[in-house]
């Protein structure tokens, strides 16, 4: 009987330990969780920052390819009316027509197929930061299972 009587004050005091214990897990636990939420957006600002500057930079190359079409299409304007002014007429405008015409349509391919080839990529590049997604995704299955 005195075996039991000490065992009692024994599981009293881990009980009491653990009590104890449990404000300080508790707040461990969420500073934890506020150390863990910061670190993902932190990721998620770095992700958006990525995207944005992939945006910035397609957006860029796009309007350099729109200026450099505009100026194509403005020789190209040029050149036909040159051409059709002196259509009937072989003189030497004839010849700075087609000189024109064929710097404008240069200039029209260039800047034609680099409109359309960064309009491309930038249709490649998913707006969505997946990792981080993934990452709160997982955050929440494993704060569910804790909580």
């Amino acid at each position: 009987m005195e075996r039991s009587s000490a065992a009692v004050p024994a599981r009293s005091s881990d009980v009491q330990a653990d009590l104890e214990g449990l404000p300080s897990l508790v707040g461990r636990l969420g500073d934890d969780v506020m150390t863990l939420l910061d670190t993902k957006l932190s990721l998620l600002k770095v992700e958006v920052k990525e995207d944005a500057d992939a945006y910035v930079k397609s957006g860029v190359m796009i309007a350099t390819g729109g200026v450099i079409a505009a100026v194509g299409f403005a020789l190209v304007n040029v050149a036909v009316a040159f051409l059709v002014s002196t259509l009937f007429n072989f003189s030497p405008p004839v010849n700075y027509a087609l000189g024109f015409v064929i710097t404008g349509a240069v200039y029209l391919l260039i800047g034609g197929t680099i409109v359309i080839v960064m309009k491309n990529r930038l249709a490649g590049v998913d707006p969505v930061p997946h990792r981080s997604v993934e990452e709160f995704r997982k955050d929440k299955q494993w704060l569910k299972k804790e909580i």
